[in-house]
């Protein structure tokens, strides 16, 4: 009898160590997927500072470049915190789009046991979250009308004719080509009307 109850006892603790594992998982997944979610809002952020043709390419490829500097991880440590974990480390990382990877461990041990190994034992995990871009910048319209207008520049030197980008001159139109979403003219007096950051990027986990 003694023999069994310590058997149900090492049974119930080796329970215990991998409910910590799952708890560390979950929090280490929705760490990743804040930190992610956190730079995807931020993309978005930089493109409405002004219309820019190499600065918004390089936004909606994943900012590879590094044109913004985040504090994406304190979203991860926080949720971390709010799932009773603790982020141990988070980085950002281009493979090749911008990925998140962050690793995580419970605050309580598994408790009191029969079996020493796992009485202190913390449950640990990592996870990885990718910010995919789901737009291009094209040229041309759709519809038409909507032109972005020339930066004015000098004038022509006596006895020259006015070359391209001259004052007056209207540079090429640009919309967004998002996946599975309509065309979106880019308006440069009202980009706050972009999509949704969640239009532009998509934030999953990565496979394990």
């Amino acid at each position: 009898m003694a023999g069994l109850l310590f058997l149900a006892f090492a049974y119930f603790a080796v329970g215990q160590a991998a409910m910590k594992r799952n708890e560390a998982q979950t929090a280490a997944d929705a760490a990743a997927l804040a930190a992610a979610q956190d730079f995807r809002d931020e993309l978005r952020h930089g493109l409405l500072d002004s219309f820019d043709l190499v600065r918004w390419q390089q936004l909606l490829d994943g900012d590879r470049g590094g044109l913004i500097r985040p504090d994406s991880c304190s979203a991860a440590y926080d949720l971390a915190s709010r799932n009773d974990a603790t982020a141990d480390a988070c980085e950002l990382l281009f493979s090749p789009e911008p990925t998140y990877k962050v690793s995580v461990q419970t605050n309580r041990t598994a408790g009191h046991s029969v079996v020493a190994a796992t009485e202190n034992h913390k449950g640990v995990a990592k996870a990885a979250a990718v910010v995919v871009p789901r737009c291009q910048l094209k040229e041309g319209s759709g519809t038409g009308p909507t032109t972005l207008p020339a930066e004015p520049g000098p004038g022509p030197a006596p006895g020259e004719s006015p070359g391209p980008g001259g004052p007056g001159e209207e540079q090429k139109a640009y919309r967004l080509v998002c996946d599975g979403k309509p065309d979106v003219e880019i308006d440069p007096a009202h980009l706050d009307l972009l999509p949704k950051a969640s239009d532009l990027f998509s934030v999953h986990l990565a496979d394990k």
